[in-house]
């Protein structure tokens, strides 16, 4: 089993055992969701490329499903700022990529390490220093391998090369999943740390509740709202 889906099953198995619920419900995503979309990637991850057309072809694994995921963890962003950046990061993350495969050498045979993995790596760091929240950090990394190879794409298309682009095919459900942990685990690293660094100022009047920190004023007078609302029915 390669790197990637390895890592895949590993944080399955620590999500059963309820390590990363925090960082789970700050994406907005409950443990349940989180293992099905695994498993599905796991699974889709062996069924054969869909082909889409002339030399190109989408795997499930490796590109269906981690956009269905990115799209869900999107619609969650809390503000049309996170929304913005996490797009920046994406094209960004993407850009890295596109670079590092035309300066990494062409004969993966040559290279100790898998390039793919090197993918990952590139992508995930430049996710997180742009999108910066967990949610844009881990939507960018995913996004930004699978935007490198539609770029590749669409120049093959133009200068009519003919080698076939297969989307998330060819180990890239590695770079994807290597490339979307990395980038959560920045953010979750990076953030306590520097909370920890501010003494927690800046969140100890507040707590988290469904997927964002509010204030506990705020929280205590929507409970108020809701009782007085069920006291009048």
């Amino acid at each position: 089993m390669s790197i990637g889906l390895t890592l895949l099953v590993v944080v399955g198995i620590l999500f059963l055992f309820g390590i990363g619920h925090r960082v789970l419900d700050r994406m907005r995503l409950n443990d349940k969701a989180a293992l099905l979309f695994m498993l599905a990637i796991l699974i889709g991850s062996l069924i054969p490329d869909i082909p889409l057309g002339r030399r190109l072809s989408i795997n499930v694994g490796g590109a269906v499903i981690p956009l269905i995921l990115a799209g869900y963890v999107f619609s969650k962003a809390g503000t049309s700022w996170e929304r913005t950046r996490t797009v920046l990061a994406s094209v960004l993350s993407g850009v890295g990529v596109f670079i590092a495969g035309r300066i990494l050498p062409h004969e993966p045979e040559t290279m100790i390490v898998d390039p793919n993995y090197i993918y990952g790596i590139i992508a995930g760091i430049i996710a997180y220093l742009f999108g910066r929240s967990r949610r844009a950090s881990f939507i960018a990394g995913i996004l930004g391998v699978l935007l490198a190879d539609i770029g590749q794409g669409i120049i093959n298309s133009v200068q009519n090369i003919p080698s076939p682009v297969r989307l998330g095919g060819a180990g890239v459900v590695d770079a994807v999943v290597i490339s979307g942990f990395l980038a959560v685990f920045l953010a979750e690293a990076v953030g306590e740390f520097r909370e920890k660094i501010q003494g927690g100022t800046s969140k100890k009047d507040m707590t988290f509740h469904k997927g964002e920190f509010i204030k506990l004023a705020d929280l205590d007078a929507d409970k108020e709202r809701e009782d007085e609302g069920e006291k009048q029915r």
